[in-house]
């Protein structure tokens, strides 16, 4: 049976030659480090795995600043939700 425990070096290599299955690995690595800066710059990359994990985070905090960014490199489902917030009435 293989190794399924892809090193990051590994990883990044077919990343870099354009795998984007390797980029997506290294955006649920980063996801689950909670490593928000490593996901930000993999969605810079084109990641859109990364705009979804970074968006599940930015939604339910109501981040709006942080959802444009996201939207600002591609993901759409972060415009989605910015829309969203931004029509939800709000207290007060």
């Amino acid at each position: 049976m293989a190794n399924t425990n892809t090193d990051r070096e590994t990883l990044r290599e077919l990343a870099d030659a354009g795998n984007e299955t390797a980029l997506d690995r290294l955006a649920d690595l980063a996801d689950a480090a909670g490593n928000l800066e490593e996901l930000s710059e993999l969605l810079d990359e084109g990641s859109m795995h990364a705009g979804f994990l970074l968006t599940r985070r930015a939604a339910p905090a109501g981040d709006l600043r942080e959802l444009q960014r996201i939207s600002d490199a591609g993901y759409e489902e972060a415009e989605k939700e910015l829309a969203r917030l931004l029509k939800a009435p709000t207290d007060g």
